[in-house]
């Protein structure tokens, strides 16, 4: 899998560029705000049809610009396809299409264009909070599954509405009455997305355990845990006996509901915690225990996406690198001789010598060295 070639209209600082890209090595030069970020947002929004730094698309269209278009050509599954977006300033919804059909919802990108981004938060992941957790696992899980991503934004839709039910109660008590049903499909579709969740973080564990050890040199044993809904004894179960679980936990928290005017049940803050030989992460990790559990997970992330798809998901890495001591830095690179990778620094020294190197200045690009 891999990106030939990426063409933008109007994108962030990006009046119009276009780039060819190697197989292998892509360094992305230059100064910091001159757009490196910008064009690794670009390729992770054709594969996934969102951006990983705004929920706004208002704010990735050039100032004054009515639209933007990302164009993309891959080499996907032995076959040349295109992907392409189109956003618009106003209330126009965008369109999104592959190999020139459009298609109605971000899920049906899925397979395509397959990325794992690695920047520089991502290195305090497991010391923030819960919310850049669950947006990990849900990042992948949405290029691996397009169920799992239709049942995301149709949980996401309801914990709105009921949130809005919940706050708006008091002038308008005839909302209650549709309260029983949101709940009801709230549990149908938060079992779901508990049980990709937990069968991901299964093989996440395992997968980043590896990892970890070879890059502690065996010295630590790191494991992992899913947390959910306090009724949910076993998120592995099947979704039917989640449910139930879910309904229980939500009757128990119904009177609490409505005095706080909050939605207090459901998958929507779900976390997983990382221990150290036994002990959490979070609380006794040091900077460098959480940075190199934090590429044991995006390693592990690449490599179940790898699996599951066949084929080696180009691999972006936003200005990690200079985050990294030497030692944590030659693991990296180690790790990703084969596919396609996007590297985004300052300098051009300490990266691979192969591949292409294209220089950003303000938006453009300078130059592109083969």
């Amino acid at each position: 899998m891999r990106i030939d070639s990426l063409e933008l209209f109007s994108f962030r600082n990006y009046a119009h560029i276009r780039a060819d890209f190697d197989p292998s090595v892509n360094l992305i030069a230059g100064d910091n705000a001159q757009g490196k970020t910008n064009l690794l947002e670009a390729i992770t929004y054709l594969s996934t049809g969102r951006s990983f730094r705004t929920r706004k698309e208002a704010e990735l269209i050039c100032f004054d610009a009515d639209f933007a278009e990302l164009n993309c050509k891959v080499t996907s599954k032995d076959r040349e396809q295109t992907l392409r977006a189109v956003l618009f300033a106003g209330r126009r919804q965008r369109q999104l299409y592959v190999s020139g059909v459009r298609k109605k919802t971000a899920a049906e990108l899925s397979g395509i264009l397959t990325t794992v981004l690695f920047c520089p938060e991502d290195l305090l992941i497991l010391k923030t909070g819960a919310a850049a957790r669950r947006k990990f696992l849900d990042a992948a899980l949405c290029q691996m599954r397009p169920n799992y991503e239709k049942a995301l934004s149709e949980y996401q839709r309801l914990h709105e509405q009921k949130s809005r039910i919940l706050k708006d109660r008091l002038e308008q008590p005839s909302l209650l009455e549709v309260l029983p049903d949101f709940n009801r499909r709230m549990a149908q579709v938060g079992a779901i997305i508990i049980s990709y969740r937990a069968k991901f973080l299964q093989l996440l564990a395992q997968a980043a355990g590896a990892f970890h050890d070879e890059c502690s040199g065996g010295r630590e044993k790191m494991t992992m845990v899913y947390k959910t809904v306090s009724t949910v004894t076993d998120p592995l179960a099947p979704p039917e006996t989640i449910f139930d679980q879910l309904v229980a936990h939500q009757n128990s928290h119904y009177r609490a509901e409505l005095e706080s005017q909050q939605c207090l049940s459901g998958p929507h803050k779900d976390d997983f915690d990382v221990f150290l030989d036994e002990k959490p992460l979070r609380a006794f990790g040091s900077q460098g225990q959480t940075r190199t559990a934090a590429i044991a997970l995006k390693l592990a992330e690449r490599e179940i996406l790898r699996r599951d798809t066949g084929e080696e998901p180009v691999l972006l890495l936003d200005d990690v690198l200079s985050e990294l001591d030497a030692g944590r830095r030659d693991f990296v690179l180690n790790k990703i001789q084969t596919g396609q990778v996007f590297i985004t620094c300052c300098e051009e020294n300490a990266i691979p010598d192969s591949g292409r190197v294209l220089r950003i200045h303000k938006g453009s690009i300078l130059e592109a060295t083969p």
